[in-house]
């Protein structure tokens, strides 16, 4: 009757509420919700795994997949349009307990995407033989990764290999580096590339 339903179980009649006005699945703040955790699980699986790397300082219970979807949902996404859509700029593909980066320049060369960065080896917790990871997304998609020992020297530099790639086709780029066990990492820097170097 109306909202009530009665039921009969194991020789008791149970009386049963339901509210009038249900919440509409299809609102436009939960389609937003739906289609932003979409986007965070889709650039979790477009970096083919390296995320796991970038996030293996994982509590109890939780998993890089978890810590990635933390550190970009709601952060990462840009809602001023249309449409939901991921803003690299503020994309986290990597966090932990290492110290930050200080990246000094990032251009085109002829052969590929050079980094500079700050090596910082006598800050606590750094170290030379940590880990450098070079990450950069072309804009068909194509996941492009370099890896190198963070050196000795007072700056750095890592190279992405891809002869010829101009700014207009990385979609995004960034570095992050790993403890040398791979047990730590650090927050991950987004590099901006906004003209064509004379290099090229």
């Amino acid at each position: 009757m109306a909202n009530f339903v009665t039921t009969t179980h194991g020789g008791q009649n149970i009386i049963r509420s339901k509210a009038f006005n249900q919440q509409d699945a299809n609102s436009d703040s939960q389609v937003i919700v739906r289609t932003s955790f979409k986007l965070g699980a889709e650039e979790y699986i477009s970096f083919g795994g390296l995320t796991d790397e970038g996030f293996p300082e994982t509590p109890k219970g939780k998993t890089a997949y978890n810590l990635f979807m933390a550190a970009n949902l709601p952060g990462a996404i840009d809602k001023s349009g249309a449409e939901p859509a991921i803003n690299y700029s503020k994309l986290v593909i990597a966090d932990g307990s290492l110290p930050p980066l200080v990246v000094t320049e990032g251009i085109t060369v002829a052969e590929g995407i050079q980094i500079s960065y700050q090596t910082k080896t006598l800050i606590p917790k750094v170290s030379e033989t940590d880990e450098m990871v070079a990450v950069a997304k072309t804009t068909v998609g194509e996941l492009l990764v370099t890896k190198q020992v963070r050196g000795a020297n007072p700056v750095g530099t890592i190279l992405i290999e891809y002869p010829g790639i101009q700014p207009a086709e990385i979609k995004c780029c960034y570095l992050f580096v790993r403890s040398a066990d791979g047990s730590k990492a650090s927050k991950s820097v987004y590099i901006p590339f906004y003209g064509a170097h004379p290099h090229i």
